[in-house]
C-alpha cells in the first residue's frame, strides 16, 4: 500500500509553456556536455542553473523589487525617526 508521501514523490511539477532561448555556442557545447554526462536533458540542466540564479543574484533582485514596492505603499520606517526613537528608549532604560 502506497503511503500519501510516495504518491507526492510521484507528482511532477507543473511545466510553462516552452520557451526560445538564444545562448552562446560555447554555452550550449558546455550544457550538452553536462546533461549528457549526467544523463539529464539540457532543459533539466539550464532549469538548474536558472534556480541557482534565482536564489542568487536573482533573488537579490527580487528582494530591491520587494522593497521598492513596499517604500511606493508607504510601508516603511524613516531611518532617522528609527533612531531617534530608539534612542529615548535608550535613555528612559538609563534612567
Amino acid at each position: 500500500m502506497a503511503d500519501a508521501n510516495s504518491d507526492k514523490k510521484a507528482e511532477k511539477p507543473v511545466l510553462s509553456d516552452p520557451i526560445t532561448l538564444r545562448v552562446p555556442q560555447d554555452i550550449l557545447d558546455d550544457i550538452e556536455k553536462i546533461a549528457e554526462t549526467s544523463d539529464r536533458s539540457r532543459s533539466w540542466v539550464i532549469v538548474r542553473a536558472l534556480k541557482y540564479y534565482l536564489m542568487a543574484e536573482g533573488n537579490d533582485i527580487l528582494q530591491i523589487r520587494k522593497g521598492e514596492e513596499q517604500i511606493a505603499r508607504g510601508e516603511f520606517v524613516d531611518a532617522e525617526e528609527f533612531f531617534a526613537e530608539v534612542l529615548d528608549e535608550k535613555k528612559s532604560d538609563a534612567a
